[in-house]
């Protein structure tokens, strides 16, 4: 039973590492990456469909972002649904493909994204601690009632706490790993 609460809280803390680094991916760091593309989507024959599955996607180098569509026909459809996503760029058409050019971050741009990432990280580190809370919750409600003798609570209490303890450890080290990248000119 116990053990079954301790897994239960360990899937849910790693799914809290596994969102942070999620949105992450969403931050502009130093280089330019494809994921800064990932939520925008065009409607292709009526169904919205992500770009890379409608045309090949590279970051060529680290400010520079090409669109190859399979169809050429798709190229409006593509640089409209750029603009309205907002992304801090202008896609520029060549008849053939679009090329976004990202200018580099200025030091407030790298501060901005390491502010972002560490609200992120906030929030990954209150999603643990209310799994925390959730598991120390059903631990003594099973020494409620009688199920287990409050030493077992005790120190299952304890282990769900070393666990916390991991976890926000790994928070913290994934977050300060980022801001090394991201203040890196």
């Amino acid at each position: 039973m116990l053990e079954e609460i301790y897994s239960q809280t360990e899937k849910k803390m790693q799914g809290a590492i596994e969102h942070m680094q999620k949105e992450f991916k969403s931050v502009r760091t130093g280089k330019v990456t494809t994921t800064i593309l990932d939520g925008i989507k065009i409607d292709y024959y009526g169904t919205p469909t992500p770009l890379d599955q409608v045309g090949s996607v590279i970051a060529t180098d680290a400010t520079t972002i090409v669109i190859n569509p399979w169809e050429k026909n798709l190229l409006g459809d593509i640089e409209s649904a750029i603009q309205k996503a907002n992304i801090g760029v202008n896609p520029n058409n060549d008849g053939d493909q679009i090329k976004l050019f990202f200018p580099p971050m200025t030091v407030e741009q790298r501060e901005e994204a390491v502010k972002q990432m560490k609200g992120m990280g906030e929030k990954a580190r209150v999603a643990i601690r209310n799994d925390r809370r959730a598991a120390n919750d059903k631990i003594k409600k099973l020494e409620k009632e009688k199920e287990i003798t409050q030493d077992e609570s005790k120190a299952a209490q304890e282990n769900i706490q070393k666990l916390t303890d991991k976890y926000i450890a790994e928070v913290d080290k994934i977050l300060k790993e980022k801001e090394v990248e991201v203040m890196k000119v």
